[in-house]
């Protein structure tokens, strides 16, 4: 009941993208009532759950960057404020983003717990703000031309093109959900993915469900219920308050947002790109409104249709009061939950610069001369500690950032037990798994010490030379790494230096 209790706002956060977001992909073809509104909403929601399960985790690694939420009381408010600004947003009938909400709910959280937030994971998101319509509208315009080409040379019957159109709605609609679930479920449960309470559980021996896919399938179906209580009014406002559209241009709009959607979600794509030396798309979640409205803005200027300009400042405004009315809400949820009802919301970080992170950033090529004083404190504010390095230490913001990750303390324990019962041996490999049974008792108060080991082990664990040939492995083995800092990691401190084996 507890679990249910913490997950409620995650659940509240599903059902409001559901309400707005998850209804984009469907609300131009309800808008031209192309398509029935309850057929929009099963479709919506069956393949909403599917792309969610299956391929949610690529955008939620980059929230987790952003700022790491790491108590579930804290991960309970921090979607609680998201959801709050969301729905008062939706009760608007304007189509907010939820990216944007849920950013600026773990900012709040990074300033309420001191915790630092990562500019570069924070910059990276802002830009795929501004690009992703800009990219809808470009993918709209080119689409919408194709489609004009093939129309003019077949020349279909009006009611061949009716139906067809009504088809591919349908389809692109499948798409557009399956490719929503999978990026922005990581706004609806990727702060619980840090102290996520679910353990993998085996579905008859034929699969293995994860305890983040459970995660993300529970968070699926709240959207799914959001769609189907409350989407209609967004879907009206997306589908013809802005601009009137017609049956084709509105085909093109929910293809052209369901692509761009894909483009930040898919790690298969990522893989390809990466691969063949391409650069790729930032695995972020993005919004389905602003891909939407990207989309319509688009075909519109192409086409010379009138846009009605007082809904698109209203659009735009929303977009922009998002992020600081959610990160205000957080804060003040944050000390009412902290202080009235005494949960603990963020758990206490330490960081120290001893002598084997003052060894470890020298051989990094780090000048560590004006670190050696702060050697025996023990710091437990992230941000003050941050700038106290750039300032007394003389750091770049990127050398500061190194330390804060060399110098984190912690417990991780290579415990028998685990490797025999937790441990996941179908994804690592037989040499990955030998290298850590090694290590079997042994004891690391900082994260990257055990990294370091495993690799001395084995060089299954050694990541490759920084290149885009090596890029794609390399990640895959730090996707590892984290799994096993997770896996290992004790929930009590170790305080003595002393008690380390390595």
């Amino acid at each position: 009941m507890e679990i249910l209790l913490f997950l409620s706002s995650g659940l509240f956060l599903g059902w409001s993208l559901g309400a707005n977001d998850a209804a984009n992909v469907f609300g131009t073809a309800v808008g031209t009532r192309m398509i029935k509104f309850r057929t929009a909403a099963i479709v919506c929601s069956i393949f909403v759950v599917l792309g969610a399960t299956i391929s949610g985790a690529g955008a939620a690694h980059t929230l987790g960057k952003l700022g790491a939420v790491n108590a579930l009381a804290g991960s309970f408010t921090v979607a609680l404020a998201a959801a709050l600004t969301t729905f008062w947003m939706t009760r608007l009938k304007i189509p907010v983003s939820t990216s944007q909400a849920i950013v600026g709910a773990i900012i709040g959280w990074n300033v309420y717990s001191s915790s630092v937030t990562d500019m570069k994971s924070l910059t990276k998101i802002m830009l795929t703000w501004v690009a992703c319509p800009l990219i809808s509208a470009a993918i709209a315009v080119v689409l919408f031309i194709l489609i004009r080409k093939i129309i003019s040379i077949n020349k279909p019957h009006l009611l061949q093109l009716d139906a067809g159109t009504r088809l591919g709605l349908l389809a692109v609609g499948a798409f557009g959900s399956y490719s929503l679930g999978a990026n922005n479920i990581a706004n609806v449960m990727g702060v619980f993915v840090p102290d996520n309470p679910f353990n993998d559980l085996s579905v008859f021996g034929l699969f293995t469900l994860t305890g983040v896919q459970q995660l993300f399938f529970l968070g699926a179906v709240a959207i799914g219920v959001g769609v189907f209580t409350y989407s209609e009014r967004v879907m009206k406002t997306v589908g013809g308050g802005l601009v009137k559209v017609s049956p084709v241009p509105a085909l093109v709009i929910v293809l052209a947002q369901s692509i761009t959607l894909f483009l930040f979600a898919s790690t298969s794509l990522e893989h390809f790109l990466a691969s063949h030396g391409l650069p790729t798309f930032p695995l972020v979640p993005v919004s389905s409104s602003q891909a939407v409205v990207g989309a319509i803005l688009g075909i519109s200027f192409f086409k010379g249709a009138n846009i009605r300009y007082n809904v698109l400042g209203e659009i735009s405004l929303g977009w922009m009061a998002t992020p600081l009315a959610a990160g205000v809400v957080a804060f003040f949820l944050l000390f009412f939950v902290d202080n009235v009802f005494d949960q603990q919301v963020s758990r206490t970080v330490e960081y120290r610069v001893d002598g084997v992170v003052l060894e470890e950033l020298a051989r990094q090529g780090v000048e560590v001369e004006g670190l050696v004083e702060l050697g025996p404190d023990v710091f437990t504010n992230a941000v003050k500690f941050k700038s106290d390095l750039e300032k007394t230490g003389g750091l770049e913001a990127k050398e500061s950032s190194l330390v804060l990750e060399l110098a984190r303390l912690g417990r991780w324990e290579v415990q028998p037990s685990v490797i025999a019962n937790d441990v996941d041996t179908h994804w690592l490999t037989a040499g990955q798994v030998d290298a850590l049974r090694s290590l079997t008792g042994q004891r690391f108060n900082h994260l990257w010490r055990f990294n370091a080991a495993l690799a001395d082990a084995s060089d299954e664990w050694k990541l490759k030379p920084d290149t885009t040939v090596n890029k794609q492995t390399n990640k895959e083995l730090k996707k590892k790494l984290a799994y096993l800092g997770r896996l290992f990691k004790v929930d009590a401190a170790s305080d003595n230096p002393d008690k380390e084996n390595r």
